[in-house]
């Protein structure tokens, strides 16, 4: 199967080793791999913020980002593209189980920790089963349930800029439940929450570490 890879501005910026994980999990699971150079920022951030015509202009060079259909919904040339690359779009998670159908993707990694499901992730795009399915067969992970799991980490894109008061009150909630687990790492599929989570407990001098989904289901010793 042909894959092109959608990488995140976090992911391209601060994060390059969770594409690097994803490339090499997809392969391993016999997909070919590539990756459109002519990708930039999709304009997610200014789309939150409400700023919906310089956020269209902004992803006019990345018709094939999540939020475009909305974006080009009334543009009778880019309207119709953007809702058939929308429609074959798929998050990491959903697109191992649904469409390569696997549930064991071959990974072993020895380490206690819990997952966080960020919110756009299991809300918006329905990814909650999926990552539990897909590390529930990982050999020799030590997954332990993480207490109110569904409460927002207090990331939320523009939402940690604007109102950082309560986003760092939620964070610390956050970190309180994930270290009641007694975990080596936090793993999450949204990399914008994996910083909030890894700056809290990094404050708080925790050694627990921060790891996208995609870095576990690569690792296989």
């Amino acid at each position: 199967m042909n894959v092109s890879l959608f990488i995140t501005c976090l992911a391209d910026q601060v994060f390059p080793e969770v594409g690097v994980s994803t490339v090499r999990l997809l392969r391993r699971l016999g997909c070919t791999v590539d990756f459109p150079r002519a990708q930039t920022c999709c304009g997610q951030p200014l789309f939150n913020a409400g700023h919906v015509d310089d956020a269209r202009a902004v992803a006019r060079t990345l018709v094939d980002a999540f939020e475009h259909a909305e974006l080009f919904g009334d543009d009778r040339e880019l309207g119709p593209r953007a809702e058939r690359l929308a429609a074959k779009t798929w998050e990491l998670s959903q697109f191992l189980v649904h469409v390569l159908h696997v549930d064991d993707v071959g990974a072993r990694f020895p380490h206690r920790a819990t997952f966080h499901p960020s919110c756009h992730a299991s809300r918006l795009l329905g990814a909650k089963d999926e990552p539990l399915r897909l590390l529930a067969r990982v050999k020799d992970l030590d997954l332990a349930p993480l207490e109110r799991a569904e409460d927002c980490c207090g990331f939320g894109g523009l939402f940690a800029v604007k109102l950082p008061d309560i986003s760092s009150a939620m964070a610390g909630e956050k970190c309180d439940h994930v270290l009641a687990t007694r975990p080596e790492y936090v793993i999450g599929s949204d990399m914008g929450c994996l910083m909030n989570i890894a700056g809290m407990l990094s404050r708080r001098g925790s050694p627990v570490r921060a790891i996208h989904l995609a870095q576990v289901l690569e690792a296989t010793a």
